[in-house]
């Protein structure tokens, strides 16, 4: 598997062999399960965001009709031309 050597500050590191001695775990796991987390929430986020696309795209003509205050007005679309 392959692996990835992480630097912490003197400070960071005492903190996180306390972390793992509380939670009975080892570092290398603590800092694994901390990073899969994260992976899974940046996954989420981007799966959350996409569906929202989708589903804005789908529905554009009902938000217009909705908030026409917040359609882009001819001269917006004038100046980004």
């Amino acid at each position: 598997m392959p692996a990835l050597n992480v630097e912490f500050s003197d400070r960071e590191l005492e903190d996180l062999r306390q972390i793992a001695k509380e939670r009975g775990t080892s570092m290398k796991a603590l800092v694994r399960e901390a990073a899969a987390a994260d992976i899974a929430r940046h996954r989420a986020l981007q799966e959350g965001a996409e569906a929202f696309r989708r589903f804005f795209a789908a529905h554009a003509d009902e938000f217009a009709a909705a908030f026409p205050e917040d359609e882009p007005s001819v001269r917006d679309e004038e100046r980004g031309a």
